[in-house]
């Protein structure tokens, strides 16, 4: 029977790589993630034989039903803008799980009065010190993401001497109960300090970093449960906590090249806070009505959408979708320039044209686009603001000089749909709105995308 488990955890295993690696494309995302899915399935249901918990089989079932009915609402009843908060949610009780079996495994063995080893109480103490970070980091990234805490980053004198000495205190703590796990008092403070460090962590960021958190907080999850796996000796766990654990990571890592930041920057926080300076930008917004885009659209033949989270808030992806098949038709070509931190979590616009059907040869990367970006005719921008924002290139002022973007502004003309003329959620002004070139076309996105729509069917 051992055999056979192993057996079911190594199959499990390789689910999990090629389901992970299919995840990478969009045109195979959705198989990689029902594989990723069956390889969980073989991964539970052998756990659940290895450990003959069959006497337990209704509150097996229970929390089956409960948790699952659970995830099935709150699948089917999430907007597309909600996406975010979402997968923070999601986060942060995986977090949580693995903070609760390294409890339960390190209360038996108290309880019962069972010595516990050197590596057995470090492994403990970090699935619970990694759990407790990434449970309250998650749960607060989905108060800013949801707008039920100021999305704003909130700073004090000596944060990050303050936020340090909290880590060096868990690190002490960690170290003493470690080497003697009979002090229960060290355990508990440890766990309230690395609750307390979570929120902390998380409260000096904001605006159009968000996506960053989350994709760190992802990591986080990962290791905690591979820490979990560690704990209660269980091999498809700790596989499955690296896997998520390292492209995690490495996601973290493209994200923060694609905003010009260091790993550093998020790991010790701090960063995303400065929202002001900047060369003033001078000028004034140009307002374009519908009639003069669609004259300018119907004579373009090279077109690109730049969506981002504007899109999203309109639910504009099916008519925007719809346009550039019309577009399309009219013998232009179209094509959907994604920014890796567009919108406010990783992929958050891809899933999006996903759901409209976009073809994905139609998908681009801006590193293939900028290079010949003065060729095309018309840029429609579409509730995105820094990842379009020249200043990121001119301005060594800006706060987001540096950050690699989707050069629109080089394109023969640019349509920004807007809401209003406020800042967007980073709070930085966009000098793109001020261009020459640049008009603006302002209200719904959803409702000027199919405005446009309405004159070419005419």
């Amino acid at each position: 029977m051992a055999i056979v488990i192993n057996l079911a955890y190594i199959v499990a295993s390789i689910l999990f790589i090629f389901g992970i690696k299919m995840m990478g494309q969009a045109s195979s995302a959705r198989q990689g993630n029902r594989l990723s899915a069956g390889g969980m399935l073989i991964a539970v249901v052998a756990t659940l034989i290895h450990q003959q918990v069959f006497d337990s089989w209704l509150w097996i079932a229970a929390g089956l039903l409960l948790g699952g009915g659970i995830g099935a609402i709150a699948a089917q009843r999430v907007e597309m803008t909600g996406m975010p908060e979402l997968v923070a949610l999601f986060n942060g009780f995986g977090g949580l799980a693995s903070l609760f079996v390294g409890w339960a495994e390190y209360q038996h063995a108290f309880d019962a009065g069972e010595t516990v080893d050197l590596f057995t109480a470090a492994v403990v103490f970090l699935a619970v010190l990694i759990g407790g970070i990434t449970f309250t980091g998650s749960i607060y990234a989905w108060g800013k993401l949801s707008g039920r805490v100021s999305g704003s980053p909130i700073l004090f004198p000596g944060q990050k001497i303050f936020n340090g000495s909290i880590m060096a205190i868990i690190v002490a703590l960690g170290i003493a109960f470690a080497f003697d796990p009979t002090i229960y008092l060290v355990f508990i403070v440890g766990v309230g300090l690395a609750l307390l460090l979570g929120i902390l962590g998380v409260m000096p960021i904001g605006g159009g970093d968000m996506p960053v958190v989350v994709s760190l907080l992802n990591s986080f999850s990962g290791l905690a449960a591979s820490a979990a796996g560690f704990v209660i000796q269980n091999n498809v766990l700790v596989v499955a906590g690296c896997l998520v654990g390292a492209s995690g990571l490495i996601l973290t890592i493209i994200m923060c090249k694609a905003m010009n930041r260091t790993l550093a920057n998020v790991l010790f926080g701090g960063f995303g806070a400065a929202v002001s300076g900047g060369t003033a930008v001078e000028g004034e917004m140009k307002a374009a009505s519908i009639d003069d885009a669609y004259f300018v659209l119907e004579a373009a033949r090279n077109v690109v959408f730049v969506p981002g989270y504007g899109m999203a808030v309109a639910q504009a992806q099916h008519v925007v979708k719809e346009l550039g098949q019309i577009l399309e038709d009219n013998g232009a070509e179209v094509r959907y320039v994604v920014h890796p931190v567009a919108g406010r979590m990783p992929g958050h616009m891809n899933v999006l044209l996903a759901e409209a059907d976009v073809p994905y040869e139609q998908l681009v990367e801006m590193e293939d686009v900028n290079p010949t970006i003065n060729q095309v005719d018309v840029a429609i921008v579409i509730g995105a603001n820094d990842v379009v924002n020249p200043a990121a290139l001119t301005d060594e002022s800006s706060p987001i000089y540096g950050m690699p973007i989707i050069n629109v502004h080089e394109a023969r003309t640019v349509y920004a749909l807007k809401r209003g003329r406020g800042r967007g959620f980073s709070g930085i002004v966009n000098a793109l709105f001020f261009s020459e070139n640049t008009r603006m076309l302002f209200g719904d996105a959803k409702q000027t995308i199919g405005d446009l729509v309405a004159h070419f069917k005419e």
